[in-house]
């Protein structure tokens, strides 16, 4: 009994979320605990079964995540997704359902878009450098998009995305359901940290947010089976998020870390992605807050996805 009331604790937390979404709060459907009523035997005809395009959508399962082991102190929620048996796992479903900065999370999707526009030719995607110098040295030089992604090259996507443009850039969040969708901010100057028009903009510390349930419903509405998009370009993001082999160890994990500060101190920190072993896939994302004297960091973030990831297959 005392289980049973964790997760349906859980389901409502997660089914009256009341945030303002582009398209929608991101779980509609409590969880459903009753089995559906036999027909009678004596009943004169079975009821019909109505066509797949008109049957209600399945309430998905929503379990409580024993998380502390891989937390500890830190302040932080983790998400599990696997489509196949439309089943959540949820550590600290408040944190969960909070909306923060995607931070360089966002470089999925400006990624995805960049390459279905052209803005992004894998096979001549180098961009050249300005010359200035930026606190990561790994972006002093001209840089191509494989290794702007993995270095996390803030001034290589600024210019994607002002080459993708407002309009088409609001069209794809709102298809997506991106969290808020706002682009308002667009050059990012509520951002705190950093005022160099170079390394700012809407997703950094600014005006747009998503909360980690959000995050692993538009990886599943990139990634997965309906997705709208070409596959050429989701190919090349695959290859681009695929993490090495020994770190992953037998899991093929793709994902993009995230990190947002605030007067200097990290207040979001983020890595998220998917996971693909013996023909499953598991849609995830692990995020961490601002924790006094605690490692905050995308770094973190993305070593406790792995022992969550590695405990769960």
């Amino acid at each position: 009994m005392h289980h049973a009331r964790r997760i349906l604790g859980l389901a409502l937390a997660v089914s009256l979320l009341t945030l303002t979404a582009c398209a929608g709060p991101a779980l509609e459907t409590p969880l459903q605990t009753a089995e559906a009523s036999p027909v009678p035997q004596d009943s004169p005809r079975a009821p019909e079964t109505p066509p797949p395009a008109e049957r209600p959508a399945a309430a998905p399962i929503l379990q409580e995540m024993d998380g502390a082991e891989f937390f500890g102190a830190l302040n932080g929620a983790a998400v599990l997704y696997d489509p196949a048996a439309n089943r959540y796992e949820i550590y600290n479903p408040d944190l969960a359902q909070t909306r923060r900065s995607p931070c360089s999370t966002f470089k999925i999707l400006s990624s995805l878009i960049g390459l279905e526009t052209g803005g992004i030719d894998p096979q001549d995607s180098t961009r050249a450098w300005s010359g200035e110098t930026f606190w990561n040295a790994d972006w002093n030089r001209d840089i191509d998009f494989p290794d702007a992604f993995r270095t996390s090259c803030v001034w290589y996507f600024r210019e994607v995305i002002d080459e993708i443009g407002k309009e088409t850039m609001q069209a794809e969040l709102d298809r997506l359901s991106y969290g808020n969708c706002d682009l308002s901010d667009w050059e990012g100057r509520q951002n705190t940290n950093n005022k160099n028009p170079a390394l700012t903009g809407f997703w950094i510390e600014s005006a747009l947010r998503i909360s980690p349930v959000e995050q692993v419903q538009v990886l599943e509405r990139i990634f997965g089976e309906d997705s709208a998009h070409s596959e050429e370009a989701r190919e090349a993001l695959r290859q681009v998020m695929r993490l090495p082999d020994p770190e992953a160890g037998e899991l093929a994990v793709y994902g993009k870390t995230g990190l947002g500060k605030a007067q200097g101190v990290v207040v979001d920190a983020w890595f998220t992605g998917f996971a693909d072993a013996d023909g499953r896939r598991v849609y995830f994302c692990v995020y961490l807050g601002e924790t006094p004297e605690q490692d905050a960091s995308s770094v973190r973030a993305k070593e406790i996805a792995l022992q969550i990831l590695s405990a769960s297959f």
